[in-house]
This record gives structure tokens, C-alpha cells and sequence, in this order.
């Protein structure tokens, strides 16, 4: 079937390919490499394997996800960074416009060593409760936070990740001050928060749902614009007093820089076409996405204004990493 759709679209030619020398005419010419810079099972790595197989459909060629952990995302990035075969492209989150602004040393830079493609999906950050914790709404939360300023603590999927981010840049905007604790996944954070152990989460829909779901926890507000299609009962910050507030994890999709723009046209078009599935689309939705596919140029301005504006929170907010 595979090379029946390939024959039917054609294979794209490559003319001009600057310093991937070996990928010269028709592309793809073998199996394409995914490098997930995240652990295998997490929300990330679960959106590349839903999509890949479809989008291999359209190429004509398969995709070998590799998870290649480590460096807050860095060494996956380097993979990437580095390669000359011209079918290695990076699957990265927010680290791709954290770590600039706190890794020092790194042996590429991530404003010129990539290409953008698209923004795949995000994932909405949440804030949850303890079960028995007093506060019902995201305002009596906030009013909570002031009258025991420094004591309450919440949790988030480690140090500078997006969940600390996004509770660094809540804090600010609520005029509070709470206790931050870094977990290795929002998943930990989530069975502590369920044990009662921490007051609160600042961490993804996906990785909450659970202990929310098994009646341990609760959502008090999304860090989306507008509310989940997975959550609909649940309000955004935004509407429950910070207006324009919003905090989200997400996964894009780069080539190394000097992707030539057919090859970034194939990969995009073939993305599309996968979000687009219904079935495919529902299955991102049921593990917590929210899928966008946005166009290379829009998810270009988009990595542009979000690494400046990470820069700003990371100085202000004081925050360093491990």
C-alpha cells in the first residue's frame, strides 16, 4: 500500500539539499528518523506514534521514532542538530525555547541550527487540587495563596519544564507567593497531589486526568484561551479573572537547518493529512491534545516570540536549571 500511494503522489524531487549531500534527487529515498527527545509513554512521544504512521502512508516511507532522552531535551536536539542524511528531523517541546536561556555550553544553537515545519499540538496545562483542599474555584485558590503566603505547596513535572514555567508566570499574574516542588514527570507530581502529600499541580491535562478522573483530585482552571473539547467543564484561567492568560506544553515538528523547502512541504502536507483523520484526530484528543498543524511560517513566528518571551520570564522569575 505504501508504495502504491507513493507511486500515485510521486516521489518529490530534491534538487538542492546544502550540506546533505547524500540525499540527492527523489526524497524520501528510505525511512524517515523521528527523534523524540522525551521518554518513551510520555504525551509527546504518544502524539508522534499516533501520527507517523499515516504520515509514512503519504511519504511512501516509513518512520522509526527514537527517543533519545537526556539534557533537558538538548541531546536529542544535537541528534538533529547534526545530521547530514536528510531524513533526521526533531520532534521537541517547549525545552526547544527554554533551553537557550538556561543551558550554557551547548554545542549548537537552537535559533539557527533548525528548521521549522509545524506546530503539531499542545498540551494544556492544568492547575488541581487536593481533594480536600478548601479552595472550589481558581479565585478562592488565589485568595488561599495570599492569606498563607510561602505555604502552599504545588507541584510541577520538574525544574524548569513548562509546568514551572507556566506556575512562575500564574504566581506573577495572581500577585502570589507559593512553594514550588519538582517532580521527574507530571505524572509524580499528580500520585502525590492524589496522596495529599502537595496542595496543588501546575502540570498537563494529560498527566492529572487520571487522579482527577479516579475522583482523587480536581481541576480548578486550563491554561488554554478557550476550553477543552476533552474538559469542557472545566473554566480557562483566562475567564476566571487573568484575562489573555495562557500556559501550555507542546510538541513541533523541525528539520536540521537548511531543510530545503520541498522536503519542508512534503512533511507539512503529510502532517495535515494525518491531524485531519478523524479517527486520528479523536485519538489525539482522548490522550490529551489539542491539534493545531500549524503552517512552517506561522510555527516559525511562533518559536521567534515564544524564546524571547521565555528568556524575559526565565531572568525575571529568577529560575535556573538543575
Amino acid at each position: 500500500m505504501t508504495l502504491t500511494r507513493r507511486a500515485a503522489l510521486g516521489a518529490i524531487p530534491v534538487l538542492t539539499l546544502p550540506g546533505l549531500a547524500r540525499a540527492q534527487g527523489a526524497w524520501p529515498q528510505r525511512s524517515i528518523r523521528l527523534v523524540v527527545p522525551f521518554a518513551a509513554g510520555g504525551a509527546a512521544d504518544s502524539a508522534a506514534r499516533v501520527l507517523t504512521p499515516r504520515m509514512g502512508e503519504r511519504l511512501g516511507q516509513g518512520f522509526v521514532v527514537e527517543n533519545r532522552t537526556g539534557a533537558s531535551g538538548s541531546l536529542g536536539g544535537n541528534e538533529v542538530a547534526r545530521a547530514t542524511d536528510g531524513h533526521s528531523f526533531l520532534w521537541d517541546a517547549s525545552s526547544h525555547i527554554v533551553n537557550p536561556s538556561l543551558l550554557r555550553g551547548l554545542p549548537f544553537d537552537y535559533a539557527t541550527a533548525f528548521t521549522p515545519i509545524s506546530l503539531v499540538v499542545t498540551f494544556p496545562s492544568a492547575v488541581a487540587v487536593k481533594n480536600d483542599f478548601p479552595a472550589r474555584t481558581l479565585a478562592e485558590f488565589v485568595a488561599a495563596a495570599k492569606a498563607r503566603p510561602g505555604a502552599i505547596t504545588v507541584g510541577t513535572q520538574g525544574n524548569a519544564t513548562a509546568g514551572h514555567l507556566g506556575l512562575a508566570a500564574f504566581s506573577r499574574a495572581a500577585g502570589i507567593e507559593v512553594i514550588h516542588v519538582p517532580y521527574r514527570g507530571g505524572a509524580a507530581a499528580a500520585q502525590d497531589l492524589a496522596g495529599g502529600a502537595i496542595d496543588a499541580v501546575f502540570t498537563t491535562l494529560v498527566s492529572a486526568g487520571p487522579v482527577v478522573d479516579g475522583g482523587r483530585a480536581r481541576f480548578l482552571g486550563v491554561g488554554t484561551l478557550g476550553r477543552v473539547e476533552s474538559r469542557p467543564d472545566v473554566p480557562t484561567i483566562a475567564e476566571s479573572g487573568f484575562a489573555g492568560f495562557e500556559s501550555n506544553e507542546w510538541a513541533g515538528l523541525f528539520g536540521p537547518a537548511g531543510t530545503p523547502a520541498p522536503v519542508v512541504s512534503a512533511m507539512y502536507d503529510a502532517l495535515a493529512e494525518a491531524i485531519a483523520v478523524p479517527a486520528i484526530r479523536q485519538r489525539l484528543v482522548q490522550i490529551g491534545c489539542v491539534p493545531v498543524a500549524s503552517r512552517p511560517a506561522e510555527f516559525a513566528r511562533f518559536v521567534t516570540e515564544g524564546r524571547a518571551a521565555m528568556a524575559t520570564l526565565v531572568r525575571e522569575a529568577n529560575i535556573r536549571a538543575e
